[in-house]
């Protein structure tokens, strides 16, 4: 690989490694760790407000 394809690929993976991390950091949660077993149609609220909480965490 040349020296452009280098820098790609090392601005790829360092968004790739926040990304993991905020997923590990959800599933902290068992809901989003374990298969969801309620009604489907509160899965996004329920989702939402885990985001929300993470988000708060990080302010």
């Amino acid at each position: 690989l040349d020296t452009p394809q280098k820098k790609a690929n090392r601005e790829l993976s360092q968004q790739r490694i926040f990304v993991e991390h905020v997923i590990g950091k959800l599933k902290v949660f068992r809901i989003l760790s374990e298969r969801y077993r309620n009604r489907r149609k509160r899965f996004g609220l329920r989702f939402n407000l885990i985001a929300s909480l993470y988000n708060f965490e990080l302010n």
